[in-house]
């Protein structure tokens, strides 16, 4: 307690005493145990009025032993299943030591594609990423005194490479390999690369990477089947000297449909895993292409994103063109954005309106807008706004097509200097404005269709932030290319709109991925929740659809590699939709049949610590034991307590002065 509320305290009493004196003994000729009795009840009273004023507290230290935190990281992809027993012995011996819990806090997580607290291994994981595993490690023991133990075969399938991440990580992470440490003579296909999309009558590429592990020379062939039909082959050489090749080549787009190519390279004599000397891809073959034409008068990044979002669908074709484009590229085009318009722009939506063709505007701060509302477009947008920053905020309502998938939260704001816009026709906004944090009732991304035109408009520019955060969310651009496309189908889609929709991918290349989603809606076009909608593989039993938000799914993870043929329909209509996609038979996880010490050793030695292998663990116990890094730590917490509850310093005011009052009142005095 400190020394300046010991005398508020003393000086408390010492004014109650004087008020008690004042009132019951000065000038008062009265004396006896009555008025003693008075005076102390007063004085309790008044000085516990002065306390509850006063509110003394003092410190209270209580000290805490803070353990070092152990995390063990261990490794649950399938490539781990051949040393099972050796990585739950490991584990157990973890558990059982009294002198790593006196000294730790441990805690145990598995990991395949993410990390996962451990209960119980079961080695079905289809990939392996180390990375991600160690980055949520460090993310959830930062600024922590942590030391890790990492338990795997050191080999990875999906994510950054590990071994480099190491530098990064400020926690030391013993590396305990697994597996076999022996290098065997080994030939392998690393990567297949091509189109997932080729057209009639064009050629498409092929190409693989092959590589080689030994010292002999050796002749092997590498074969292509298309379908069953062999349609290319070569002989390649490998030696200790030439331990890689590239084979490319280009194959015939000669039938539509779904194509199975299997790469296939010959085995060594004394190879002992020959599941990696084959690799099967798939590439379907169509006939038609949509040609998009971006035309603008300005030079903005928005373009370079928008070719290259449009174009990752091998579909789709993208001409950049200015307003003064030729007659001949306007009839070739299926699609037109226009970008940012001005007058120049003119015989571009003249041509357009002539043509009954769908296209997208996109508006900013250099479009004319007095020019775009002179046309007779779709729509009307209000002038005279200055130049603000609008957020995007995905309108839960939308239902021309499904968007569920789609997340704007957090992206970076466009530019806009648009106000209010109000359409002639029917509308559907896709993205409703949001302007310093409050939601505005006006679309920011919208589409329209009038007399069979279709039109989308977007009241914004810098959408390349928006790619680029989606780089930075997910490290992949998918989820804005495929929000782009689907756009983009709506738009070079004129058929009349219909009530079933279905949406699958034509090839799946891992066991255990197949899904396949469809929305459904009744009469006036709204999403009908309450359907019960089934989907019938190869004519078999039908299987019930499962309700998701605002679409239906069937989870197909259980079907083995192959090709299937299915419908989807609904239950007590004669309305159904067909399909058909193919399963790869391609576990990567099977690739490997040595681990990967090498890496795993520098990752280690890159975090300050070291690799050691499964008989080790005493010599790992020694080392985290002895390791003053990893010693607890004393600390002090400092707690701020008040002297005395305010609850009983009340009661006690109350009682003394009642009894005062009572005793007063009895005897007669006033």
């Amino acid at each position: 307690m400190q020394i300046q509320t010991i005398f508020f305290l003393i000086l408390a009493a010492l004014v109650a005493i004087i008020i008690v004196f004042f009132q019951y003994y000065y000038k008062n000729k009265k004396r006896g145990r009555r008025i003693v009795l008075l005076s102390f009840l007063r004085f309790i009273a008044l000085f516990s009025l002065f306390i509850l004023l006063i509110n003394p507290k003092f410190v209270k230290k209580d000290y805490i032993v803070e353990k070092t935190n152990l995390v063990v990281v261990a490794d649950n992809s399938s490539s781990m299943a051949a040393n099972s027993a050796q990585l739950i012995t490991f584990l157990d011996q973890f558990k059982s030591d009294k002198t790593l819990a006196e000294k730790f806090k441990i805690d145990y997580y598995e990991f395949g594609d993410q990390l996962q607290v451990l209960d119980s291994l079961n080695f079905s994981e289809k990939n392996t990423n180390i990375t991600k595993a160690l980055k949520s490690v460090s993310e959830i023991y930062n600024q922590k005194n942590t030391v890790g133990v990492l338990l795997s075969d050191g080999n990875q399938t999906i994510g950054q490479d590990y071994e480099f991440y190491g530098a990064k990580i400020n926690i030391p992470f013993y590396g305990v390999v697994f597996g076999d440490t022996t290098k065997y003579e080994d030939v392998r296909i690393n990567q297949v690369n091509t189109n997932k999309f080729a057209f009639l009558k064009n050629k498409f590429p092929i190409e693989c990477y092959l590589s080689y592990e030994g010292d002999i020379p050796v002749d092997l062939p590498v074969t292509v089947v298309v379908d069953g039909k062999t349609v290319f082959k070569e002989q390649v050489q490998f030696s200790n000297v030439i331990q890689s090749k590239r084979i490319h080549t280009f194959l015939n787009a000669d039938a539509i449909g779904v194509k199975t190519i299997a790469i296939t390279v010959g085995a060594l004599k004394n190879e002992r895993n020959i599941v990696n000397n084959k690799k099967s891809v798939v590439v379907e073959l169509i006939d038609e292409k949509t040609n998009v034409t971006i035309i603008s008068a300005v030079m903005h990044p928005d373009l370079g994103v928008l070719k290259k979002a449009i174009e990752t669908n091998e579909q789709r074709s993208v001409t950049i063109v200015k307003p003064s484009v030729s007659k001949k590229i306007l009839e070739e085009t299926d699609i037109f954005i226009c970008y940012q318009p001005d007058a120049s722009f003119k015989a571009v939506y003249s041509f357009i309106s002539n043509s009954n063709s769908n296209y997208f505007t996109i508006v900013g701060t250099k479009t004319d807008l007095s020019f775009l509302n002179s046309l007779d477009l779709a729509y009307k947008i209000e002038t005279g706004y200055p130049v603000q920053e609008v957020l995007g905020k995905v309108n839960p309502s939308f239902s021309k097509y499904d968007i569920s998938s789609s997340d704007f939260t957090d992206y970076p704001p466009l530019a806009s200097n648009s106000g209010a816009i109000s359409f002639s026709g029917t509308h559907d906004a896709l993205l409703q404005m949001n302007i310093r944090g409050v939601d505005v009732n006006n679309p920011l991304l919208a589409i329209s269709e009038n007399k069979g035109q279709k039109t989308a408009v977007l009241l914004g520019e810098n959408i390349w932030k928006w790619r680029l955060k989606n780089y930075i969310n997910l490290e992949n651009f998918e989820n804005f290319d495929t929000f782009l496309g689907k756009l983009l189908l709506y738009l070079s889609n004129n058929a009349k709109k219909e009530r079933l929709s279905i949406d699958y991918k034509s090839v799946y290349e891992n066991l255990g991925s197949a899904k396949v989603t469809a929305s459904y809606f009744d009469e006036t076009y709204v999403f009908d929740a309450k359907a019960k909608l089934f989907i019938q593989m190869d004519g078999g039993e039908k299987i019930p659809m499962l309700l998701k938000a605002n679409y239906f799914e069937a989870d197909l993870s259980d079907f083995k590699s192959g090709t299937y043929s299915f419908k989807v329909g609904v239950e007590g209509k004669s309305i159904s939709k067909s399909g058909k996609f193919t399963v790869l038979n391609y576990e990567v996880e099977q690739q490997f049949f040595s681990s990967d010490y090498k890496k795993m050793e520098n990752f280690s030695t890159a975090t300050n610590a070291s690799l050691l292998y499964p008989n080790q663990f005493s010599q790992l116990l020694k080392v985290l034991n002895a390791d003053k890094c990893f010693l607890p730590t004393q600390k002090s917490v400092e707690n701020v307590v008040s002297l005395i509850d305010f609850k009983i310093l009340l009661g006690l005011i109350i009682i003394a002065l009642s009894l005062e009052w009572f005793i007063r009142k009895y005897n007669g005095l006033i």
